[in-house]
């Protein structure tokens, strides 16, 4: 479990194909920034842009990480060299500074605006028709790994987009910064809201 408070940014630095050709998914090598790895373990579990993933190796500075080809189909961000949030998994003697997130994506997201207004930022995301149920006013939500608070939600023909504001706090501590119009997002719904619907669809 995680909590979606980006605790570093980090790098992917290398992307390696796993033997197995088209079906088979990649291995990356990640450079930590600022997060510390002296108590990660080769199968803990860290987050890369909210998708959960395992440390098959590690260095002082480094970890490694085998990202499947369905994770790879299912998510934005993973298959190429460049800056991805992280945050190592929960442990119970931590605060829950966002909400509980269980670091699997449930479906790429659309950017349809991003722009300053005043000191924070707007960001409008499109999210696919079969999350938007999910979404509510003042609800929560994760965009590539980051916890995030529902300000609006405007279902569409499409999908459902809903807007957040971003204070200038997160905009310099995750890679949200470089989203725009047009970029994909990877998107994790609220986990209560899933057990409620099930709970709901249910006959008694």
């Amino acid at each position: 479990m995680f909590t979606g408070i980006v605790a570093a940014v980090g790098k992917i630095n290398t992307v390696t194909p796993l033997e197995g050709g088209h079906d088979a998914g990649v291995r990356l090598v990640v450079d930590a920034g600022g997060l510390p790895l002296a108590d990660v373990a080769l199968g803990d579990s860290i987050a890369l842009n909210g998708a959960c993933m395992t440390v098959v190796e590690k260095t002082a500075t480094t970890f490694t990480v085998d990202v499947s080809r369905e994770s790879l189909n299912c998510t934005v961000g993973l298959d190429a060299p460049g800056e991805v949030n992280l945050e190592k998994a929960l442990t119970l003697a931590e605060r829950l500074g966002g909400h509980l997130v269980s670091g699997h994506v449930d479906g790429m997201g659309e950017v349809r605006k991003f722009e300053p207004v005043g000191e924070s930022w707007e960001l409008v995301v499109e999210a696919p028709k079969a999350l938007g149920k999910y979404l509510a006013f003042k609800g929560s939500v994760v965009v590539n790994g980051v916890s995030l608070t529902v300000n609006r939600v405007n279902d569409t023909a499409t999908g459902c987009e809903f807007s957040i504001n971003l204070i200038p706090h997160t905009i310099q501590v995750t890679t949200l910064k470089h989203l725009k119009a047009g970029s994909r997002v990877n998107l994790e719904i609220d986990l209560i809201a899933r057990y409620v619907e099930r709970m709901l669809s249910l006959k008694s």
